[in-house]
């Protein structure tokens, strides 16, 4: 087995991948009205339910990519969460000038992490193919 498919580089990976999701998620559980402010500001109502929904989501997805148990459930989740995020909060393209670049920038970090959760979503399958497929000894 290559170095790639082994334990410790895909751990790492996982992990670098969900650190931004985990902390959003935590921030929004530990600083509660914090993050119902954070709703509020972005025009969610009842800005409360949403905070608790959006905390769930974004610690349920880090969990499953993080345990690697139903993978592509939480990469869907945090993905689908990054889009909403774009076409409420980040609208670039309905915004004066000077608040539209950095909403652009925004959206654009944010497609990168839906690239790398369906990356990610990928990888797991193929992982999984590739351990279960047993070795032929070599002669």
């Amino acid at each position: 087995m290559g170095f790639w498919l082994g334990a410790w580089p895909w751990r790492v990976a996982r992990c670098l991948l969900v650190v931004v999701f985990v902390a959003s998620g935590l921030a929004k559980t530990l600083d509660f009205s914090g993050g119902v402010a954070e709703m509020q500001a972005a025009g969610l109502a009842p800005p409360v339910l949403f905070n608790v929904v959006v905390a769930v989501t974004l610690l349920l997805g880090s969990a499953l990519i993080l345990l690697d148990r139903a993978l592509w459930l939480g990469a869907g989740l945090l993905a689908g969460f990054l889009l909403l995020s774009i076409l409420i909060v980040h609208r670039f393209w309905a915004l004066p000038a000077e608040q539209a670049q950095l909403s652009l920038y925004f959206a654009l970090e944010h497609l990168s992490l839906v690239g790398g959760l369906l990356a990610a979503a990928i990888a797991s399958q193929a992982r999984r193919a590739a351990l279960a497929v047993p070795q032929r000894a070599v002669l």
